[in-house]
């Protein structure tokens, strides 16, 4: 049983990760605007303005793309009641035994992912089960619902604006590397699934804009 290490990471890595990187790309573009108010790259048709964290491109097309943001805090509120209600249960189940670990290990704020990782615990059946449930095929963390949800995330984040493509399949790569350091070993074959199905429907999202 893993937790969020049984996938390792969420659409919350990718949006966190997503974040960071278009927070500096919103300085660089409002240091820019501030010389420059209504600067115009040539052949683009792209103007560029002081603009809230929320704005999305301007494409040539006149197409303005606009975050989803109602579908962002819903899939942000579902995943945090998810992982707190796992989180609650791997603390009631082995409390005594990640104390344990702690004060033979150090105490960090990976340390959750890497006691889990390390497998040397046990767990009620009860426990068992409802962690069978969680990465069922229909489960919570399944890979068809946890790449979906991702995916979902992305497109709601950028509006649905096929240049961000890439930017959000790299923030979900760093999303990914950082659950792997975290988890301190190479992530369970579930979560390998679930990135092949992002990465999947990443490609798909192209062909569909392309098409």
């Amino acid at each position: 049983m893993s937790v969020n290490g049984i996938q390792g990471y969420s659409q919350l890595d990718a949006y966190s990760a997503y974040n960071s990187t278009k927070k500096a790309t919103n300085q660089k573009t409002a240091e820019e605007a501030s010389s420059s108010p209504s600067k115009a790259y040539e052949g683009s048709g792209v103007i560029y303005e002081k603009s809230s964290e929320n704005d999305v491109s301007r494409e040539s097309t006149g197409v303005i793309y606009t975050p989803n943001t109602s579908i962002v805090d819903k899939l942000k509120a579902d995943q945090e009641a998810n992982q707190k209600r796992l989180m609650d249960m791997v603390h009631d189940a082995m409390s005594d035994q990640f104390s344990a670990f702690k004060a033979a290990n150090g105490e960090n704020e990976d340390s959750i992912w890497q006691f889990l990782a390390s497998g040397k615990f046990t767990v009620s059946e009860a426990a068992k089960e409802d962690a069978k449930k969680a990465i069922s095929e229909d489960g919570f963390y399944g890979v068809k619902n946890t790449s979906d949800r991702i995916l979902e995330m992305a497109k709601a984040l950028t509006g649905g604006d096929p240049s961000k493509i890439e930017e959000m399949r790299n923030a979900f790569k760093k999303g990914f590397d950082q659950a792997t350091k975290s988890w301190g070993r190479e992530l369970p074959e579930i979560s390998s699934k679930t990135y092949d199905a992002v990465m999947e429907g990443f490609d798909n999202w192209a062909k569909e804009s392309a098409s």
